[in-house]
């Protein structure tokens, strides 16, 4: 046989394609299109997808991809946009305050105002938390103090914002977006939750606060294990303990406490997981958390019912009231209008958490 007589070799992956170069892995014909560089010659494409799955993609410390922390921090725009947004809804309509802020348990007249929580007279219907509507304590997050509202107004969702997005940016690169979205809101319902509890029932409160006090203490777990800490952890962290117990007479200090312990216990789960199985671990612990979390709403709710005092009938015929055991051991007996107190229009608003320190 000649040379000229010699079978023509083509691609494996383009037949109509002549080609001379070999895979040096498979050893088959691949065309300059198929060509992919290699430390000795040329793979084909199938030959270095298949070694891509053999290589172990680099993580962070705390099991983020390691392209986390080069992307764009997509949670943190999205969370202060999703806030923002629905600000402009709460100025174009003040009702949405009512409707998603954190109430635990009242009742809604019917001129609809909010009364103090009692089993509900005709005409009297009951909200809150305790009443089914759990959103309420992932909703009043995202509610901000309106204008109008002192002491605040608008400076407490700007603040608010501004920490989100110092500390978002850096959580976001170390943990992920998932890891991080899911702290944010864990830390939003832990502060929600303390609040659940150690609240009058009939008061409403709003804001990312408890949220932003989880970041606060998260981000100094995490930059105690990191040992690097650009933002300065431990000077926001003795802020923000100043600014919880300075501000607790016009501000949910429940809230900002109940976020800040929270977003502690997630760094010291996340931080602390064993390499081995750190995803799974850290996916138990936040598991855990949520579980307790909801626990602790199960319970208190049960509380609240176990305390719901019955409407009774006024001795004289007057009107509807609520039975309270007096001092004879009979049901003290008030008139409607003397028993329900419709709640003040100002609302605790959870302050300006992590406001950040001058430099």
């Amino acid at each position: 046989m000649t040379v000229s007589d010699s079978p023509i070799t083509t691609c494996y992956r383009h037949t109509g394609r002549e080609s001379h170069i070999r895979c040096t892995r498979c050893d088959r014909y691949i065309c300059p299109d198929c060509m992919r560089s290699a430390s000795v010659g040329f793979q084909c494409p199938d030959c270095v997808r298949s070694g891509n799955k053999d290589v172990r993609q680099a993580r962070t410390v705390f099991g983020a991809g390691a392209a986390a922390g080069a992307a764009a921090p997509a949670v943190t725009i999205t969370l202060i946009i999703l806030n923002f947004a629905v600000y402009a809804a709460e100025v174009l309509q003040h009702s949405v305050v009512d409707r998603l802020s954190l109430l635990p348990d009242a009742l809604r007249g019917p001129n609809g105002a909010l009364y103090e929580p009692m089993n509900a007279p005709p005409g009297f219907h009951p909200i809150g938390v305790a009443h089914g509507e759990w959103y309420r304590l992932l909703t009043s997050a995202f509610v901000h103090a309106l204008p109008s509202d002192p002491p605040f107004g608008p400076a407490h969702i700007l603040f608010n914002m501004l920490s989100l997005w110092m500390f978002g940016v850096a959580l976001e690169r170390h943990l992920g977006r998932l890891r991080f979205l899911a702290a944010y809101l864990l830390s939003a319902l832990g502060g929600a939750v303390l609040c659940y509890f150690l609240v009058a029932p009939y008061t409403q409160t709003i804001g990312a606060s408890g949220a932003i006090f989880g970041l606060i203490g998260l981000y100094f777990v995490l930059s105690r294990k990191l040992h690097f800490d650009p933002v300065g952890a431990q000077r926001q962290l003795v802020f923000a303990v100043v600014w919880l117990v300075a501000a607790s007479k016009v501000t949910s200090w429940q809230g900002h406490l109940g976020g800040l312990l929270t977003g502690a216990v997630i760094g010291l789960v996340i931080a602390y997981a064993p390499r081995a199985r750190q995803g799974a671990v850290q996916a138990a612990g936040l598991t855990v958390i949520l579980a307790l979390l909801l626990g602790a709403t199960a319970f208190r709710t049960s509380a609240l019912h176990k305390d719901d005092r019955p409407a009774v009938e006024d001795a004289k015929g007057t009107g509807i009231s609520y039975g309270r055991t007096g001092s004879t051991g009979l049901p003290e007996v008030k008139e409607l209008t003397g028993i329900t107190t419709p709640l003040a229009r100002s609302r605790p608003a959870e302050g300006l958490a992590g406001q950040p320190s001058a430099n």
